[in-house]
């Protein structure tokens, strides 16, 4: 049944909560994201991937599961879902759900029936192990702080949990959870789903044994794993036209090339992160951009064999915005939006557009108050108890690389609340509304909203090339501009792009440009190139089209 539709499409990620809210109470929901399918349309996009919008407590907005099968109060109900499926589907565009089945929240009905003894038939269906001592387990740390493990004092056991308290990890050994995940999987792509983004479907194969110290790695892709995405893949997946991209953390290149290799029947594709740790340590604490190691990074999953795809993208509801991150904001704003935004489209692989990435939304600033993601609060909840006098140094860094910044909402207009809501908007929006919004945009011709349009065009026009040409790098070494070609036959692509608010050349390693088409560019004039190198004006980008 696989098409691979996917590997001509780009897509747009909507994150419910903060996309649009219908109804004034303050939180995006599903009509109101119905009510800008034209929109969506209109940007160009062949699929939306809608995070989260099922049953939940919210305990991390919408990744802890309460119910599979329906849709949150706060979003609306099955009937607007549907409803909202069949307008993209009659505008031609596929609709991709998010599938988080390594947890579910403590209050699905499974782990409330698990945590009543250890006779019940549902008990298995997690992760149950008695402690080392008084100690838990192992030493495993949840990733949003703590000890991934939660003492049940009746049971005399504990429940393990890589994220929070109230995400109880689910037990993929047990062949009915196995069964469960395909009926979750049929009943959505029954309803018309074009596929899933597997959240972090790397972790869901945990060790049998896990008493004492344990290394991180061992539930990375781990025991029985590609054993059970196969049995998912040949059972479910696979009898329906799909796309599955995992979410991959923790997976080195070639284990990702592994387990996407078309000929294996397991992930179609999936998101690495190893070029968002190139300004990073730790994920968390900001450094200055390595643009070389950011280049090489993306070069070398470009040079993945013909048999494995990639996902291209630099923002989600998991990363600080991209600007400033990668590029200056300020007056450069607007050049830097379009400059990252072709750096990223003419690569090979499927390009993902995160909801206001396309109008060049920024990081916001916030206040210790105004944080809402459990990270950002349980980080500084450990910085208070155990190293006060870091306090303020966490607010900085929480401001340049919390999750927070991607969920600020959608901003539609200049109007009060940036068009978001006629209400309380649950979380901040970011203060330039004013300046950055979709209405102002779609009346400037010049806008990142019509540039992006644009872009979208051109990459259709060239998907030939930018689906099966080669890819190679165009002065490596260079501290400033990022460059790179694509090579199909007798046709080739050049693309430029200046990440610095000053003039910078790039040596074109022998290509010579005399002929060449000039198919975009995000500034007035066209590079001045002479004697093997071509200067880029501040934060421009142009992209050459040539043929022999």
């Amino acid at each position: 049944m696989k098409s691979r539709w996917y590997k001509d499409a780009v897509i747009y990620q909507i994150y419910p909560r903060s996309f649009k809210d219908s109804n004034g109470d303050g939180i995006g929901d599903i009509k109101g994201i119905t009510e800008k399918l034209d929109y969506i349309k209109d940007l160009g996009v062949d699929a939306v991937w809608l995070s989260p919008c099922y049953k939940s407590p919210n305990d991390d907005n919408g990744y802890d599961i309460s119910d599979y099968c329906d849709i949150m109060d706060d979003f609306g109900t099955l009937e607007d879902w549907q409803e909202m499926i069949d307008g993209l589907h009659k505008r031609g565009i596929k609709l991709i759900m998010d599938l988080v089945v390594n947890h579910t929240s403590d209050e699905h009905v499974w782990f409330k029936e698990a945590i009543k003894s250890k006779d019940n038939p549902y008990h298995d269906y997690y992760i149950w192990r008695k402690g080392n001592g008084k100690r838990p387990p192992n030493n495993w740390q949840a990733c949003f702080t703590g000890s991934a493990w939660q003492y049940v004092e009746h049971l005399d056991e504990y429940y393990l949990h890589l994220f929070s308290v109230k995400q109880p990890d689910l037990n993929w050994r047990n062949e009915k959870v196995r069964e469960e995940v395909k009926n979750i999987c049929k009943y959505w792509l029954d309803k018309g789903v074009d596929g899933f983004r597997c959240d972090v479907i790397t972790y869901i194969a945990k060790p049998e044994n896990m008493n004492g110290n344990i290394s991180y790695s061992a539930y990375v892709t781990g025991e029985h794993w590609e054993e059970y995405i196969n049995e998912l893949a040949r059972e479910c997946w696979n009898k329906y036209d799909t796309l599955i991209v995992g979410e991959a953390t923790g997976v080195n290149k070639k284990r990702a090339e592994e387990i996407t290799d078309e000929k294996k029947e397991l992930l179609d594709t999936l998101f690495h992160f190893e070029h968002m740790q190139t300004d990073a340590y730790f994920g968390y604490l900001p450094k200055k951009l390595d643009l070389v190691k950011f280049k090489r990074t993306l070069s070398n999953w470009q040079r993945s064999p013909r048999s494995v795809w990639q996902s291209l993208y630099y923002e989600n509801h998991d990363q600080p915005r991209s600007i400033p991150r990668f590029m200056p904001s300020g007056k450069w704003r607007e050049y830097s939006a379009k400059a990252l935004a072709t750096s990223l489209f003419f690569q090979r692989g499927t390009p993902y557009i995160f909801e206001g990435q396309e109008i060049g939304m920024t990081n916001a600033r916030f206040t210790r108050e105004e944080f809402k993601d459990i990270a950002s609060i349980n980080i500084l909840k450990v910085i208070d108890k155990r190293a006060p006098f870091l306090s303020n140094f966490a607010i900085k860094a929480l401001n340049i690389k919390a999750r927070d910044h991607a969920r600020t909402p959608m901003q539609w207009s200049s109007n009060k609340n940036a068009g978001f809501t006629d209400g309380t908007p649950w979380m901040k929006i970011n203060d330039n509304y004013k300046e950055i919004n979709v209405e102002d945009d779609l009346k400037d011709e010049n806008s990142v909203l019509n540039f992006y349009k644009k872009m979208l065009k051109v990459r259709k026009e060239y998907i030939d090339i930018t689906r099966d040409g080669d890819y190679n790098d165009i002065d490596i070494r260079n501290r400033s501009v990022f460059a790179y070609s694509r090579t199909l036959n007798d046709k080739k692509l050049v693309v430029l792009v200046n990440f610095k608010s000053k003039p910078s050349k790039v040596k074109l390693d022998g290509i010579k440009l005399d002929n060449a088409k000039v198919i975009l560019n995000n500034a007035g004039n066209v590079p001045f190139v002479k004697n093997g190198y071509a200067m880029l004006a501040p934060c421009q980008s142009v992209v050459y089209a040539l043929s022999k």
